[in-house]
């Protein structure tokens, strides 16, 4: 089959209704749903391109003109039928007195022109083709304007006494009068089909253009022809007569409906039915108002939807204000400014809400930011500092095999050998002290190596830790008391703690016995090392109540900061009695101190106050570091500060349980998890096995072997 080209335009494969027979066509896609789809997006993706200042201005006015112009019709409506309503009324009302001026039979126009009546009479109860007009409006330039009237025929039962608007007829007064049968202006004569003519122009029953019985407007108004002659709504010619030279205005009142009621004229002494009677009433003045109140509602709603966009503009600039600087922070968070923060305001706004919340969020964020770059720098640190401590046992044992190697052949290789020997010893201990202290350090931060089951007496553990300081350092003056805490006086005297007394009070607590050691061996040790042997030493033991969380203490840092914060929430749970108990332990000596800007540095790792003298000393810089994370997994905290009168105190809180109503607040038996004081620190294989190692380590030619763990 050979098709022409112009059939195959546009497509690039054969439809399949020119197939093979019986071949089912195949399916047509919906025609104009693919178009219109990418008409809708492409709509939707203008209106996303716009933004949303503009969008919320043009809601605006669209809200403004659809309302406006809502209010505007409801107005023109409720005042249009209102008027309508004293119309039909006014025609009824005059009902009576239009029939006795009927009834008067007037021979010329009233001179009533505002209204129109028109007669129709009837012979043996039947509407006749006679019919006059006794009263019809004559406007400015003679012009006269009648309505359009149903014919006899159309004329039904249900129409009488209801008024139904027409549309209007105009014509000359001179077409009136030539119009008339010369006797009586609206005396009817017949015409060639058989009907009658009316003074007014209309014909009767069998020639009549009216408009149909049921009242409605024709929507078709009369206008006056070029020659003068005026023709009705179907442009049949009305009348002739002289051209009508009026104003446009009064050709427009001319044109406008009418409204008519039809009313059945009855005989009043003998009740004979004589005939209907056409009474009624231009609306001009009625469309006139109607237009002058309608311009009136457009002028008023320009007006009201211009007021309303312009503060609508600026009420939305200034509401989005806000938004627009948290786009300007952002951007300047985006570019790594993590201090910036969204301009305060009022939290009742929901711009002030997402402020309060961003700036929640960017003070979080910056602290997640920094604590990361301390974590990232503590770890590099680590690493670095690690390596240092296990590079130089490793050189020692390195440099010393080689020795031996290299003097093995010489005179008095065997006593070299031994002093060889004895450092590659001493350099693989401090390596393998330094691996355990960081084998436990990993330990600690992953939750494990740690027992807090057992039932520890902390009052054991200071007086055992206070006689090796004492065996340590002969001459050192070591005194222990309780530890009570002294409520603030006023503003200028902040609440302490202090140490009272000259014996500790009994406390126990339910934890890791070799950990807890661990902690108070290491601060002692720290005394011994880093303080002149003669400087005195304070050692206290006390519970305090405190109305903070255990919780809530584990999670802050170990600065001064936070003992202040301890502090505080002592006094509320020292005024309340409520909260939870804690053990308090405190070691004050008078030492050279550390500076405040280092305190908190000495629980990180490795972290030497004089690395020169370290050394020297026999620390790794891990017992502190060990220490707090040994508090820190019994839920606690340690906080170093200054002693008054010089040197570092350092303060152990550790959470025993909620506060007793019986319970004093720092000074009476605190029995953490029911064990006796006495029974929980001398009795057990634990408890033997640490005295008994503690004994052995009194020697005093070798200072610092029991604090082998203490960095």
């Amino acid at each position: 089959m050979i098709v022409h080209p112009a059939n195959t335009a546009g497509t690039s494969k054969p439809t399949a209704a020119a197939g093979a027979p019986g071949r089912p066509a195949a399916p047509v896609p919906a025609a104009g749903k693919g178009p219109w789809h990418r008409f809708t997006r492409l709509f939707l993706d203008r209106i996303d391109r716009v933004s949303l200042s503009a969008k919320l201005v043009a809601c605006t006015l669209v809200i403004l003109i659809v309302g406006t112009v809502g209010i505007s019709a409801t107005i023109r409506q409720l005042v249009s039928g209102y008027m309508l309503e004293k119309t039909d009324s006014q025609i009824i009302s005059q009902r009576d007195i239009v029939f006795q001026y009927v009834q008067q039979n007037p021979t010329q126009n009233s001179g009533l022109n505002s209204y129109f009546v028109e007669v129709r009479y009837a012979k043996d109860g039947k509407l006749t083709n006679i019919s006059r007009t006794p009263s019809y409006p004559v406007l400015e330039g003679n012009v006269v304007s009648m309505p359009q009237l149903p014919s006899n025929a159309q004329i039904t039962a249900d129409m009488l006494g209801k008024p139904f608007t027409t549309s209007a007829k105009v014509v000359s007064l001179q077409a009136m009068s030539s119009n008339s049968s010369g006797t009586v202006p609206g005396t009817g004569a017949p015409d060639a089909s058989g009907g009658a003519t009316d003074g007014s122009g209309s014909t009767g029953s069998d020639g009549s253009s009216d408009q149909s019985a049921d009242g409605a407007d024709s929507g078709q108004s009369q206008q006056p022809s070029p020659d003068g002659q005026s023709s009705d709504a179907s442009g049949s010619s009305q009348a002739s007569g002289t051209p009508v030279t009026s104003s446009r205005k009064t050709l427009q009142a001319a044109s406008a409906p009418w409204r008519v009621g039809v009313f059945q004229w009855e005989d009043k002494e003998t009740g004979a039915y004589r005939g209907v009677v056409f009474i009624g009433l231009s609306l001009a003045d009625q469309i006139d108002t109607i237009n002058t109140l309608t311009r009136y509602c457009i002028t008023v709603g320009i007006a009201i939807v211009l007021l309303g966009g312009s503060l609508s503009a600026l009420i939305i600039q200034r509401t989005l204000d806000p938004l627009k600087r948290i786009e300007k922070t952002a951007a300047k968070i985006a570019a790594g400014d993590l201090s910036q923060r969204v301009p305060y305001a009022p939290e009742n706004t929901e711009v002030g809400s997402l402020s309060a919340s961003l700036n929640m969020m960017l003070t979080r964020i910056e602290q997640s930011f920094h604590e990361q770059e301390q974590t990232t720098a503590k770890m590099k640190r680590f690493v670095s500092d690690a390596s240092h401590e296990l590079r130089t046992p490793l050189a020692a044992i390195h440099g010393y095999a080689e020795l031996y190697t290299m003097q093995r052949g010489m005179p008095g290789a065997l006593e070299r050998a031994d002093e060889s020997i004895a450092h590659i010893e001493r350099s693989s201990q401090r390596m393998t002290v330094l691996v355990e202290d960081l084998l436990s350090l990993a330990r600690l931060d992953e939750g494990r190596g740690i027992d807090m089951t057992q039932t520890v007496s902390l009052t054991t553990l200071v007086t055992d830790a206070v006689d090796d300081l004492h065996a340590l350092d002969p001459q050192r003056e070591v005194t222990r008391g309780t530890v009570a805490f002294e409520p603030s006086s006023d503003m200028t005297h902040p609440s302490t703690i202090g140490i009272e007394g000259d014996s500790m009070a009994p406390v126990t607590i339910t934890g890791d016995a070799s950990r807890l050691r661990q902690v108070v061996t290491n601060i002692v040790g720290n005394i011994h090392r880093y303080t002149p042997d003669d400087s005195p030493a304070r050692v206290g033991l006390g519970v305090v109540a405190a109305s903070i969380t255990p919780e809530q203490l584990s999670r802050m840092p170990s600065n001064d900061e936070s003992l202040r914060r301890f502090l505080e929430a002592a006094e509320v749970g020292h005024t309340m009695h409520t909260g939870t108990n804690y053990a308090v332990l405190r070691f004050e000596d008078h030492g050279p101190g550390v500076p405040a800007e280092s305190r908190a540095q000495i629980f990180e790792r490795f972290y030497t106050a004089d690395p020169s003298r370290a050394r020297e000393k026999g620390g790794t810089g891990l017992g502190l570091a060990i220490a707090q994370s040994v508090v820190k997994a019994h839920r606690g905290l340690i906080c170093a500060t200054e002693t008054s009168g010089g040197g570092l105190t350092f303060t152990i809180m550790l959470p025993l349980g909620p506060v007793d109503a019986g319970t004093s607040n720092g000074g009476g038996p605190v029995a953490g998890s029911g064990a006796d004081v006495e029974s929980s620190g001398k009795s057990g294989k634990s408890g033997k096995s640490d005295k008994a190692g503690r004994n052995g380590r009194k020697d005093g030619s070798k200072r610092g072997s029991w604090f082998s763990r203490s960095r």
